[in-house]
């Protein structure tokens, strides 16, 4: 019989939860366990709608990972970041601006924060492609793929499949619709992520306005969250003003993403989404995270489901034509060849910055 032993590691210990008064976001709560029959999906989706239209970000709570799996998850995110020696790491680089993915490690000191004052960023990352055996891993990680493979197949199949379920059904499609541009096995970079943000000089604090990650919007379709008990992600709320994102243990905080605007015809916006540094009764810790960015497959052309009623009611937002759509591949590498990268140009609006990808006009915020 295997072995029910699980590999040891290192266990996470996250700070008390912050004391400070912040201004949150107010964002809504979905119980993803509802999910699982018709009537609680025709019960869910109008509260998904109502809270993606509204803010682009929601929580999902009873997702099927208790709080103890969650927390070994953090434990194994730390592992490829405190476990694994810098030659080794080097071995493992993403090579992001030639292949145009995260699969291994981006270095600290890779993308531009502020390009006024030269300040970079003090983010290392560690992605694993959803197939956790396509790419080879570090020897300290490797006795925890097993853990990993379980941890993707998760949050494809009872986090991201539901939601895609419900955003179909909230633009009155088939169900499946969305579901089918995004399987688990075929080829594409949808992929587990830790991140590990690492505290920084006062100078490079004061230079960068304490920003750590500039305004953006993600990639792919989908971006789940496993809420980090350090704070510091904002959200660029209606009112055009940052709000923060709360912690609660063992929950998701979900938001869309460029694909899915692709797909909704702009019925459903990503958000413009930051990271700052903590409250100040959190700045003596590093801030760990855990996410799942999910992508469609890579040979899905971007292109609006325009047979939904929905979208036929409201109008279709397109970004290009339609027979100039690109496909899911060849937008995923420009925006993660570029991301960080490129020389920004100053936008029409104020503290906006874009950059042009595939013909479109991507912005990001300051």
């Amino acid at each position: 019989m295997p072995s029910l032993t699980l590999p040891e590691c290192a266990h996470y210990i996250p700070p008390p939860a912050t004391k400070e008064d912040l201004e949150f976001g107010d964002l809504a709560i979905i119980d993803l366990s509802k999910a699982h029959t018709p009537e609680g999906r025709a019960a869910l989706y109008p509260q998904l709608h109502d809270g993606l239209r509204a803010h682009g970000f929601l929580y999902a709570i009873n997702h099927g990972y208790t709080q103890a799996q969650r927390d070994r998850i953090f434990d194994i995110a730390g592992v490829p970041f405190n476990d694994v020696s810098l030659d080794e790491k080097k071995t493992y680089d993403a090579n992001i601006e030639k292949v145009g993915s995260y699969a291994g490690y981006k270095a600290r000191q890779f993308w531009k924060v502020d390009t006024e004052n030269q300040i970079l960023d003090q983010i290392e990352n560690y992605a694993i492609n959803l197939n956790v055996a396509k790419r080879p891993h570090p020897q300290a990680l490797r006795p925890f793929l097993p853990e990993l493979d379980d941890f993707a197949r998760h949050n494809h199949f009872n986090i991201l499949h539901p939601v895609l379920r419900l955003i179909a059904l909230s633009l009155e499609l088939p169900e499946e619709t969305l579901v089918e541009k995004h399987n688990f096995d075929r080829t594409g970079e949808t992929s587990v992520t830790f991140m590990k943000y690492y505290r920084r000089s006062n100078d490079e604090e004061e230079k960068s306005k304490n920003v750590w990650v500039k305004g953006h919007t993600d990639t792919g379709s989908i971006t789940v969250l496993w809420s980090q008990p350090i704070g510091g992600l904002q959200i660029l709320a209606p009112d055009g003003r940052w709000k923060w994102v709360r912690h609660i243990d063992n929950a998701l905080v979900i938001n869309t993403g460029d694909m899915m605007k692709f797909f909704t015809g702009g019925y459903y916006k990503p958000t413009i989404h930051r990271v700052i540094q903590p409250p100040e009764d959190q700045r003596n810790y590093d801030r760990l995270g855990a996410f799942y960015f999910a992508m469609a497959d890579d040979d899905v052309r971007l292109i609006p489901c325009a047979e939904s009623p929905v979208l036929k009611r409201v109008g279709i937002e397109r970004q290009c034509p339609d027979e100039d759509s690109p496909l899911c591949e060849t937008w995923r590498k420009g925006r993660t060849m570029a991301y960080g990268r490129s020389d920004l140009k100053k936008g029409v609006e104020r503290d906006v910055e874009e950059e042009v990808i595939e013909g479109i006009v991507v912005k990001h915020y300051n």
